[in-house]
């Protein structure tokens, strides 16, 4: 089959190439000039794009994934739809495991890619045979030629980013980058990247964002594992340790408040016209941290500092970008 002039052959193949743009409005009267990577701009809209065709081929390589089969996996949404949009070219059915944290248009446009969803409670142990991490365990081992994609723990996750994301970035930027900031969940985006930029100039700061509650912040600065307690943006932060992370690929953690996420994402979609999520306000606030606290270092310039827009916005209309919701649960509009 031939393709038209100037079109793609598939949706897989609009992945990637997102711009990055300079903040002109929210980072005012910091010492540093901020940019974002827009991958809220992939065609899933998120930057979980990325993983689904690199998990799936990887899988279909190794004789793990069959034709027919079913792909199950636990996802607060985003890494769900980037599955979805490849089984959906290569005719696989689909079964996503999410906590009850996760937003309605989440649930509702996996719904709509032909996905079943099943909803677990958020506040329970990862170890709890009730949470979605052990539900998506039993769902793949009763469910026949079935295949548990397994972000936590899939190397193929950090190595979509290593060669893909990366070396974007690094096109994109070069040596002009001073650091790179961004939020962190199972880890896969921040060591993929990480290991690439090291590689071509080791002096990049790589900052990991992570929220009040999940564990990441203080393993990095204890190396012991801390108690987790529930938050509410979504996406990021974790209870515990997964696979695909590298603690030592971050040269540092900034720790934000879910006000700060909600109130960064509110002022993105409203001063910046980027349309992204809560994730995606954590990234910007903490490179707002990271910059008033580091920015002296840079011998006296302004430092370039890029993050990464994780999603849009449309899958927390009901909540960040509801005021009665954000009023209900205590947060300032």
């Amino acid at each position: 089959m031939t393709v038209m002039k100037g079109a793609l052959p598939s949706v897989i193949e609009a992945i990637g190439s997102t711009p990055i743009v300079q903040l002109q409005n929210v980072s005012k009267g910091v010492h540093a000039d901020i940019y974002a990577k827009c991958e809220h701009m992939n065609p899933g809209g998120s930057v979980k794009d990325r993983i689904g065709p690199n998990i799936i081929q990887t899988a279909e390589r190794e004789g793990l994934l069959k034709p027919g089969g079913t792909i199950i996996e636990a996802t607060s949404g985003n890494t769900g739809l980037g599955l979805a949009m490849v089984a959906a070219l290569r005719g696989y059915k689909c079964i996503f495991v999410m906590a009850d944290k996760q937003s309605e248009e989440k649930r509702n446009a996996l719904r709509a890619a032909g996905a079943e969803v099943v909803i677990c409670p958020t506040n329970v142990e990862p170890e709890d045979p009730r949470s979605y991490y052990s539900v998506a365990n039993r769902l793949a081992e009763e469910t026949p030629n079935s295949f548990y994609a397994s972000q936590y723990y899939n190397p193929a996750n950090p190595e979509a980013h290593y060669v893909g994301t990366g070396p974007e970035i690094w096109e994109q930027c070069g040596e002009e980058m001073d650091a790179l900031v961004l939020s962190i969940g199972t880890g896969g985006t921040v060591s993929g990247i990480s290991k690439y930029l090291k590689e071509r100039r080791p002096e990049i700061q790589i900052i990991g964002v992570d929220p009040i509650g999940s564990i990441y912040h203080d393993l990095f600065y204890t190396g012991e594992m801390p108690p987790a307690h529930s938050y509410f943006v979504e996406g990021i932060g974790e209870d515990f340790l997964p696979g695909t992370i590298d603690m030592k690929s971050m040269d540092d953690v900034v720790q934000v408040t879910d006000q700060e996420c909600f109130t960064m994402a509110r002022r993105l979609n409203r001063e910046e016209g980027l349309f992204v999520g809560g994730s995606s306000g954590a990234a910007v606030a903490g490179a707002l941290k990271y910059a008033e606290k580091f920015a002296h270092k840079f011998e006296g310039r302004r430092p370039n500092i890029v993050t990464i827009m994780c999603d849009n916005h449309n899958r927390y209309l009901s909540k960040i970008f509801n005021d009665a919701w954000m009023t209900e649960n205590g947060f300032d509009l």
